[in-house]
């Protein structure tokens, strides 16, 4: 009987880690379109080369890495040995790269890339999921328009300041009201 009662309780257990595999395939889009991860802008960011986002139009890049994203804003550099672990890059707005002519434009778009980083980091150090993607979604509504915006799938933000995209989704419904009541 007591060998019965252990049976009973026994539960399977299975693995979900893959460590051989990336964190997507395609990105789903809110609307629920599939997109490949930025094949095109990647094969430039593997090349070696340095890139700066154009400065003067509202553009950017989500550069995905193993485990976590980073923007990529105006002016900011990418590519180059910076960005060779890049596993996926997603385009905001008209994306624009620029060539750097010169050493001093491109210790420039590396200030400002660190500039992009920093921006972020603030925003990670708060201890209240909800609350790090309310302020990253405020921060890019305040720059790209809110149909931009609206349009990036939720892993995006959630890698970004290191949450789950269900953090996300729920956010994105029920609004900055969200606050402490939940902490994914």
């Amino acid at each position: 009987m007591d060998s019965e009662q252990c049976r009973r309780y026994q539960i399977p257990m299975v693995s979900t880690y893959y460590p051989e595999t990336t964190f997507f395939d395609n990105l789903v889009m809110p609307d629920g379109t599939e997109q490949s991860h930025g094949s095109d802008i990647l094969t430039l960011l593997h090349s070696g080369q340095v890139f700066v986002i154009n400065s003067r139009k509202r553009n950017g890049l989500i550069l995905f890495k193993r485990y976590h994203a980073e923007f990529a804003g105006p002016g900011a550099a990418v590519g180059g040995e910076y960005d060779g672990d890049c596993q996926g890059a997603l385009p905001i707005g008209n994306l624009s790269l620029l060539t750097p002519e010169s050493y001093e434009e491109r210790q420039k778009a590396y200030l400002i890339r660190r500039q992009w980083i920093r921006l972020i980091k603030q925003i990670t150090e708060n201890p209240v999921s909800a609350q790090r993607v309310q302020k990253i979604l405020d921060q890019f509504e305040q720059y790209f328009p809110l149909e931009t915006v609206a349009s990036l799938p939720d892993v995006a933000f959630a890698l970004l300041v290191g949450v789950l995209p269900q953090t996300v989704s729920m956010v994105r419904r029920l609004g900055s009201g969200v606050d402490g009541r939940f902490n994914y």
